[in-house]
C-alpha cells in the first residue's frame, strides 16, 4: 500500500476529532463577559487538546516523510493511534464540563497516555519494518521525550486523585516539551 494513501486518511480522521472537539463547546448562556469566564474549563482543555492532537499530527507528517513504504502492521498500528486519538474529544468534552475534578483529570491523562503508547508502538513498528539501518530509528535516536512522557502521564493520573489542578500543570508540560519539533527528525526530513 502507498503511505499516501495512510497519510490522507489520517489526516481525515484528525480533521474529525478536531471539528467535534470544537462542536462540543458551548456558547455561553449569557450575553455578559461573567458568563464566558465561567466557560475557562471548556476552552482551556479544549486548548490544551488541540495541541496535543496537532502536535501528534505534525509527528505523525515527520515520521511518514521518514517512511518509504507502508506494510499491514504499520497500518494496525496507525489504526491504534487513531482510535486513542479518537478518545480525546469525549476525554475533553468530560474535562471542559467538571473542571477540576479527579475522574475528568484521571481520565484525561489515561487518553494522553494511551496516545503516547500508540505512538511508541508505531514508531517501533515502522523502524522494524525499516530494518536495522532505519532512517526513522536514526532521526529519533534514544527517543528521551517519548520514553519519559508516558511516565509523567501517570504521574499526572495518579495526582489526580489528590490534586487534579497539579496533573492538568503536568500534561501541560509534556505538551510544552512536544511542541518543539525534535531537531533530528527535522534535520533527516530536511536532508532526505
Amino acid at each position: 500500500m502507498e503511505k499516501d494513501r495512510l497519510t490522507a486518511f489520517t489526516d481525515g480522521v484528525i480533521a474529525v476529532i478536531i471539528t467535534i472537539m470544537v462542536l462540543e463547546l458551548k456558547a455561553p448562556h449569557g450575553a455578559d463577559l461573567h458568563a464566558l469566564i465561567e466557560q475557562w474549563p471548556s476552552f482551556l482543555s479544549y486548548v490544551l487538546s488541540f495541541i496535543y492532537v496537532g502536535i501528534y499530527w505534525n509527528n505523525h507528517h515527520h515520521f511518514f516523510q521518514l517512511t518509504p513504504a507502508v506494510n499491514g502492521a504499520i497500518l494496525w498500528a496507525n489504526l491504534h493511534l487513531l482510535f486513542w486519538l479518537s478518545l480525546v474529544p469525549f476525554a475533553t468534552s468530560w474535562v471542559g464540563e467538571n473542571g477540576f475534578a479527579a475522574g475528568p483529570a484521571a481520565a484525561y491523562g489515561a487518553v494522553l497516555f494511551l496516545c503516547a503508547i500508540a505512538f511508541f508502538v508505531m514508531e517501533r513498528v515502522i523502524v522494524a519494518a525499516q530494518g536495522p539501518d532505519s532512517p526513522l530509528q536514526r532521526a529519533v535516536g534514544v527517543d528521551l521525550k517519548g520514553k519519559l512522557s508516558p511516565f509523567v502521564y501517570l504521574s499526572g493520573i495518579a495526582l489526580a486523585f489528590y490534586r487534579p489542578a497539579i496533573s492538568y500543570a503536568l500534561y501541560a508540560l509534556v505538551a510544552a516539551i512536544w511542541l518543539v519539533p525534535d531537531r533530528r527528525v527535522e534535520a533527516a526530513v530536511a536532508g532526505r
